[in-house]
């Protein structure tokens, strides 16, 4: 179905998706850029999807998906030229934005200042309430890779963040259990909208020319967000902050830049409202920090260390250039490896030369309240994660589940103090070059069956829980959200595409691979109305065909969403 807009422009005597006259010359005509709903609407739907706001979503990608779209290509030629040998480097042509000593970013903004526990997670009522109640400084409200993209996670998600912002979020569990926003002071909202390469497949936009195309889930997510609730943040003491995925380029930066720009005038709200958290998880922005920073610098707050994605960047951007840049089993990769230390240590010299906030990530450790030798092993693991990104310079940190928020916040206490951060701290020690960011022979370890048992079970069971409509699971007192997936399936792919040999002599081809599946397959807890049929289905085309998908989730998405 279409949701009209209404006309708010009494003078214009055309009706508004009239076919009109595109230019003098009368060769051609255009109608006016529209949006399309194609999906059913749900309880309360409208109260998202309204006029004004498809309205908005059209202005937006009329104004600026078409860059989307050059910038995509861009990201494929980039694929192209790493495959053909070319490593990144730090640009030439902007040598100059690095060595500029005098710009600044703009920085914290109300309820930003002291971001030393974020605490991530979907939009889901549920979670959202538990966040809010969390005693974090900061909830991460994703729409990114812990949210699975389905109709109704995206529309409610808002609707999630629509009501709590007007004191109306509750949430009633099947059992009957109530939830309720009960924290004194709640968390401020940072929320992620997808990334630049995902689509919305329920909304559609018509351009000027008739053409009709999937809305672009960046657009979306961030559109229907600031348009309902930019003017309510400001009126609670905050305001419109984002985090932004997946950014390759500083170009992709200067995007988002603009798109705040527009955003704020078209809202009539002031510009430098809005904030950004950029964050760094790929390979390609590691080596555009700078650059990005300055794109952005009227709005951004600070960077963070991506590292789940950032891994799965370097394995996707180099699965193909020989047995230098294949990595040992994913338990190895851990943030002390040399080529991780120099990513870190870069990202808090960056933001602190720039006056920005250096968030760390997330470590994948979860307690498990029914099992307190688990609890005791996550809460060590997760204490020295948190002890050394504090050490480091950091300014904050991730976690994902209530429970560890304690244990990060002592240890970002015992190096913070009463001060909301640690900006002043320049890093001024750090050289990180080229070679280091790319020093992957250095981490060591070995591929074992063990490791491509994991990946495979991994990989299969998350992408069986996304298809369900959940996009963090826990697994294996791990939390696994779209990132985590994806460096397991990359893995197997680059391992059976270079034939490794593991550490017990046997070769990864076909062959093992269809045995050690099998195995794992045979493992999997089923269910009634489990989708690991289909989940198997998407496995077996993102990381054992020839040709490498560049993310799981959008063919996933093509074909079950």
């Amino acid at each position: 179905m279409t949701l009209e807009r209404e006309r708010t422009d009494a003078a214009a005597s055309v009706p508004r998706f009239a076919t009109q006259p595109a230019g003098s010359t009368g060769s051609f005509r255009t109608v006016e850029p529209r949006i399309e709903v194609t999906a059913p609407l749900g309880e309360r739907y409208e109260e998202i999807l309204t006029p004004e706001a498809l309205r908005f979503l059209a202005e937006l990608h009329d104004r600026f998906a078409h860059t989307r779209h050059d910038l995509l290509a861009v990201r494929l030629q980039t694929r192209v030229d790493a495959a053909n040998g070319r490593d990144p480097k730090f640009l030439p042509e902007t040598e100059w934005i690095r060595n500029d000593p005098s710009w600044r970013v703009a920085g914290t903004a109300p309820g930003l200042e002291d971001r030393r526990v974020e605490i991530t997670g979907p939009t889901d009522r549920k979670m959202a309430i538990n966040a809010l109640n969390s005693g974090a400084k900061v909830w991460l409200a994703d729409q990114e890779d812990a949210t699975s993209p389905t109709w109704a996670n995206v529309i409610e998600g808002q609707l999630t963040l629509f009501d709590f912002l007007r004191g109306n979020l509750d949430y009633t569990s099947p059992e009957g259990r109530e939830y309720r926003v009960t924290a004194a002071e709640t968390p401020t909202i940072v929320m992620r909208p997808r990334g630049w390469h995902l689509v919305e497949k329920h909304l559609k936009f018509h351009d000027r020319a008739g053409r009709a195309m999937h809305a672009s889930g960046s657009l979306v997510d961030f559109g229907l967000y600031v348009f309902h609730n930019a003017k309510a943040l400001i009126a609670a003491g905050r305001g419109p902050y984002f985090y932004l995925p997946k950014l390759e380029s500083h170009r992709e930066a200067k995007l988002w830049n603009d798109i705040f720009v527009f955003a704020q005038d078209a809202l009539d709200i002031p510009q430098g409202t809005i904030r950004a958290t950029v964050l760094i998880e790929t390979i390609q922005a590691a080596f555009q920090m700078d650059e990005i920073l300055y794109e952005l610098r009227d709005h951004c707050s600070g960077l963070n260390a991506g590292r789940w994605d950032y891994i799965f960047s370097i394995v996707k951007t180099f699965r193909s250039r020989g047995r230098r840049w294949v990595m040992p089993d994913r338990r190895s990769i851990t943030m002390t490896v040399p080529f991780m230390r120099a990513y870190t240590e870069l990202l808090v010299q960056t933001c602190h030369r720039r006056g920005a906030h250096a968030i760390g990530g997330m470590s994948a450790f979860i307690p498990n309240r029914r099992d307190p030798e688990v609890t005791e092993r996550a809460l060590a693991a997760v204490a020295a994660d948190k002890r050394r990104e504090a050490g480091d310079g950091f300014d904050g940190t991730w976690v994902a589940h209530p429970d560890l928020i304690p244990t990060a916040r002592a240890e970002f206490d015992a190096v913070l103090g009463d001060r909301p951060n640690q900006v002043d701290r320049r890093r001024d020690d750090v050289e990180v070059t080229a070679a280091q960011l790319l020093d992957i022979p250095s981490i060591g370890g070995e591929v074992t069956e063990a490791g491509v048992h994991d990946n495979i079970s991994i990989a299969i069971r998350y992408i069986e829980s996304w298809l369900r409509g959940t996009g963090a699971a826990a697994i294996d007192n791990l939390m696994e959200d779209a990132a985590t997936a994806e460096i397991s399936r990359s893995q197997v792919w680059q391992w059976l595409h270079d034939n490794t040999i593991t550490a017990e002599g046997t070769r990864i081809d076909q062959t093992s691979i269809v045995r050690i599946m099998a195995a794992a397959v045979a493992e999997l807890p089923r269910f009634e109305g489990d989708r690991f049929d289909d989940a198997i289905s998407v496995f077996r085309s993102v990381a054992l065909e020839p040709e490498f998908p560049t993310f799981l989730t959008v063919g996933a998405y093509a074909r079950f969403m």
